[in-house]
């Protein structure tokens, strides 16, 4: 039985270099899945303040559940033998990182 998955659309736009010059590049558009709903995951790290900057927050989430969608289905390759071990320690310290009070 297949897994059931969230499904994503993100896009990508490359606006200007770091001169500030404007670049004209196609944007790229990816669909992917996910086991996760990354707009939760999105506020539960805005929620937990960790950076004082909620644009970074999103990143972080973005980035991580990109990240680790892939390293979990390729768990086996030998590139994260290494990290997996200390990612799932990572992970279960973010989860227990409680809800900023300051908000």
């Amino acid at each position: 039985m297949e897994k059931r998955a969230h499904q994503y659309k993100l896009t990508l736009e490359y606006l200007k270099d770091a001169k500030g010059e404007a670049v004209s590049e196609t944007p790229i558009e990816l669909l992917f899945e996910n086991h996760d709903n990354i707009f939760s995951i999105i506020e539960r790290q805005k929620d937990k303040n960790l950076f004082g900057n909620k644009q970074q927050a999103t990143e972080f989430a973005i980035g991580l559940k990109l990240f680790s969608e892939v390293m979990l289905k390729n768990r086996k390759d030998p590139l994260f033998e290494e990290l997996g071990p200390a990612f799932s320690v990572f992970m279960k310290k973010l989860k227990g990182i409680p809800q900023s009070e300051s908000e």
